[in-house]
Parts: structure tokens; C-alpha cells; sequence
């Protein structure tokens, strides 16, 4: 996409903002989700979605007349097909997955440490010498904490990759760490703090080489970067589908296991979805052929439903021009916060190179949390992870030029009064210094550093 600043001046933001909108092959897609022609500035796509209109009609469809008119029966006409017919929609649209390697059911947390255990278990079967596990110390606490747990109970150690909060693992920071005794590496695609997008194909290759299974969360990258796992040789992962995918709130997560591991690996939770014969009601577990042994209990149809028109959309549109439009958006903040935000002491806590950088970006400032409230409380959403910072996610097909200019002004003037509040108590702390004889009429200047803002999604 051409960027009409080089012609607009960059001082010009309105100017460059309706032409960066007015060249953008993808606004038609913006007027398909609610909400959109509100003035409500949405900057939290990257942890909940905007629900496209589309997926009303489809559940309001759902409730009267396959759960109210068929019932019981909608199990088998059309429900329990439902995990592995989605998984392969993800996997085709989103993952570069073939057919009969992704399946969606449990959340992210459930299937994360399914694909783990069962990971560390057949490595360890090969190999007993393989008894580590690698991650780095800024992954998200999700994926840390399930390493830990894992480690735990399999009697496993833990390498870690210390990194740059702003940044992400590099395939010699990968090299420098695994071996012969590394069983699994658990890596994120996109870094859910700085929006580091990791070198895929590099990094696969680096655990491969050293014998190890590797374990992509792509819950940051699915719909918003290209993913393709296939190409890369990758063994497994794990994404969410209420971001970029349009599932809604607590909507089901996928799992990808290449073709090649389904028969080596035996999950951890063995539930009656997962059994071969799931009405046969044996005495014994015996499980699925394919994806279907990594199901467990009875799966969740209606975020399933939810999220097949923005599935629609997104192969719509092709991965392809979603991810130049985040690259324009994410430049376009990037450049926002040079000229609007750097004056109040913000800096950059993301990859300012978009080769390197996904969906979203992160701006760093002591007071952040403190201008997340305050920016809910005039409808303009981001959300706030420490440390002080606040985060920009830009979903491509719901998200204007327009829309990201109001935004970050509107964060600019949540700083300029922060340091308006902070003045007037420094004023008035000195004020009463002076009247007393003893004060010494400096204040704090640190502003009030409270409100939450901080969301429930990764």
C-alpha cells in the first residue's frame, strides 16, 4: 500500500489519514461489524474481536431453529462434525495447514498443555536423555506456567531464554540453548507484550536440527500474520480463536499436530470425544485415529458457529493483503506516536521495523495504566500490560486509518492531563510548603497511578 504522508507532509495527519483510507483495498470490510459506525475507538482487537454482523443473524438462526427446532438431533446432523470441519477451515484460511491436522475444542490453557504432555512423554519415550524444556522468560504466563506444571510432574527441567521485553527469541539465542537433552521448545509467533513476530521457518528448523518437538502459539498471529506451518516442517500448535478470528468471548482454541506425530502422541486428558468409537461406552479407552484423539469432552458449538464469518472474511480478503494492511496500520501509529507521544517521554516497546512486528504495537510510559482508564472511560479501548504499557491492536479488517489517528490523540490527551493533574498537585504541595515555612515545595509530579484497563484476554 502506497503511504500518501510521503505527499501529505507529515505533520498533515487528518490529510494522510483519509488517504491512506481512501486507497484501502480492504474498507468495505469495516461496515461488516458492529459497532462500527459508532465513534468508539477500538484498540483491543488483538484480545477480543469485534463481532461481525453476520454472526448475529447466524446465532439468532442457531438458537430457533437448529438448537430450539432440531434439539438432541443437531448432535448428529450436523454438531459433532463441527471441531474437525472448523479445525480444517482454520487450518486451510489462517494456518497453511492441509486437511485432517487441526482440530478446535477445550481453550487455549486445556490444548497448550495437552500437545505439551503429550510432547514431553514421547520425546522421553525415544529418549529418556531428553528431559528439558525450552521457553523463553517473557512467553505468555500461560504457556510459562504450564512449563513449569509439566516439568513438575514429569520430572523435567526447565532452560530459559532470557530476552528483551520489546523483542522476541532470535534463532541464535534457540541454537545457543537446545540439544541433545532438549525434548520440547515452546516458542510464540507473535510476542504478546512487544508484538516481536518470530522468524518461523529459522527457528523450526533450529529445534529440528537439535531432535526437539517445537510448540507454536499462534494465538497473536492466526488472522492477522501469515502463518504456514506446513512450509515451515512444524510440529504443533496452539491459537485462540477470539482475536483475529472472531469467535467471541472465551470461544474455543485450536490445535495443529502434523500429520506425521498423531500416532506418537497420546494426550493427557482421555475424555469420551476422543475415543475411538465415542458411543460404544466400552470399558476401556481406546483412542481416535487422527486430530480426534486430541478431543476430549463434548464440544463448544456455538463459538464454533461464531467464528465462521470472519473465517469467511479473512479468505476473503487473503492473508495476504490483511497482513500489508497491519503492517500500514502498525507503521501508522508507529509514526503517531514519533510526532504526538515522544514529547510526554513514550517510548516504542515493539520492533520498529514491521518486517519484525505483528498486529499490534506497544507504547512505553509510567503512567500508562493511569491513561488506559482514563481512555476507557471516554470510549477509546486499548489495554495496559506491564510494564507501563499500553497496547495498540489494529485488527485489519475492522480497524480505519481514521479510526487509529482519533485514537492516538486521544491518548495524547490523556498524558497532556495526567501532567496537568501531576502540575496542579505540584502547585498545590508547594503552595502549602511555603505557607507552613517548612515544606520544600517540590511535589511528586508522578501522577495518580491507578484505574485497571487491563482486560481478561492475552
Amino acid at each position: 500500500m502506497t503511504d500518501p504522508r510521503e505527499r501529505a507532509g507529515a505533520q498533515d495527519w487528518d490529510a494522510a489519514a483519509s488517504a491512506l483510507d481512501a486507497a484501502d483495498p480492504l474498507r468495505g470490510f469495516r461496515d461488516r461489524f458492529v459497532g462500527s459506525e459508532t465513534s468508539l475507538v477500538y484498540f483491543d482487537g488483538n484480545s477480543l474481536g469485534r463481532p461481525p454482523r453476520a454472526t448475529a443473524e447466524r446465532l439468532a438462526r442457531f438458537v430457533t431453529d437448529e438448537w430450539g427446532g432440531r434439539l438432541i438431533r443437531g448432535w448428529d446432523e450436523a454438531w459433532m462434525r463441527l471441531p474437525y470441519a472448523v479445525g480444517d477451515e482454520i487450518g486451510r484460511v489462517t494456518l497453511g495447514a492441509a486437511a485432517g491436522q487441526t482440530v478446535v475444542g477445550d481453550s487455549t490453557t486445556v490444548l497448550l498443555y495437552k500437545l505439551m504432555r503429550a510432547a514431553v512423554d514421547r520425546q522421553r519415550r525415544l529418549d529418556p536423555a531428553r528431559v528439558e524444556i525450552v521457553i523463553d522468560t517473557d512467553n505468555f504466563p500461560t504457556d510459562r506456567f504450564l512449563v513449569e506444571g509439566i516439568a513438575a510432574e514429569r520430572g523435567a527441567t526447565i532452560r530459559w531464554i532470557e530476552v528483551d521485553t520489546a523483542a522476541g527469541v532470535t534463532p541464535d539465542q534457540l541454537r545457543a540453548v537446545v540439544g541433545p537433552a532438549t525434548a520440547l521448545v515452546v516458542l510464540s509467533h507473535v510476542a504478546y507484550r512487544s508484538g516481536h513476530l518470530a522468524d518461523a521457518p529459522a527457528l523450526t528448523a533450529v529445534a529440528r536440527d537439535a531432535g526437539a518437538l517445537l510448540l507454536w502459539d499462534v494465538c497473536h498471529s492466526a488472522g492477522s500474520v501469515p502463518v504456514e506451518l506446513d512450509a515451515w516442517g512444524a510440529d504443533l500448535a496452539v491459537g485462540c480463536t477470539y482475536k483475529y478470528l472472531g469467535g467471541g468471548p472465551g470461544s474455543p482454541a485450536f490445535a495443529y499436530v502434523a500429520t506425521r506425530l498423531q500416532s506418537e502422541l497420546t494426550q493427557p486428558i482421555q475424555g469420551w470425544m476422543g475415543a475411538a468409537d465415542v458411543f460404544s461406552m466400552g470399558p476401556r479407552y481406546e483412542p481416535a485415529d487422527g486430530m480426534g484423539r486430541f478431543l476430549s469432552g463434548t464440544p463448544p458449538i456455538v463459538g464454533m458457529l461464531a467464528m465462521q464469518d470472519t473465517l469467511a472474511m479473512i479468505d476473503e480478503a487473503g492473508i495476504g493483503p490483511i497482513r500489508e494492511k497491519s503492517r500500514a496500520l502498525t507503521g501508522f501509529a508507529v509514526d503517531l506516536a514519533g510526532d504526538l507521544l515522544a514529547r510526554y517521554g513514550v517510548t516504542l516497546g515493539s520492533p520498529r521495523d514491521g518486517a519484525d512486528r505483528g498486529g499490534h504495537v506497544t507504547l512505553r510510559h509510567p503512567q500508562m495504566r493511569a491513561v488506559t482508564a482514563r481512555l476507557w472511560e471516554n470510549d477509546v479501548i486499548p489495554d495496559y500490560r506491564d510494564p507501563g504499557g499500553l497496547r495498540i491492536g489494529l485488527s485489519p479488517l475492522s480497524t480505519s486509518f481514521a479510526e487509529t489517528l482519533a485514537g492516538m490523540r486521544a491518548v495524547a490527551d490523556a498524558l497532556e492531563a495526567l501532567e496537568g493533574d501531576a502540575a496542579d498537585a505540584a502547585d498545590g504541595a508547594g503552595g502549602q510548603g511555603t505557607t507552613a515555612g517548612t515544606g520544600s515545595g517540590t511535589g511528586t509530579g508522578t501522577g495518580s497511578d491507578t484505574g485497571t484497563g487491563t482486560g481478561t484476554a492475552a
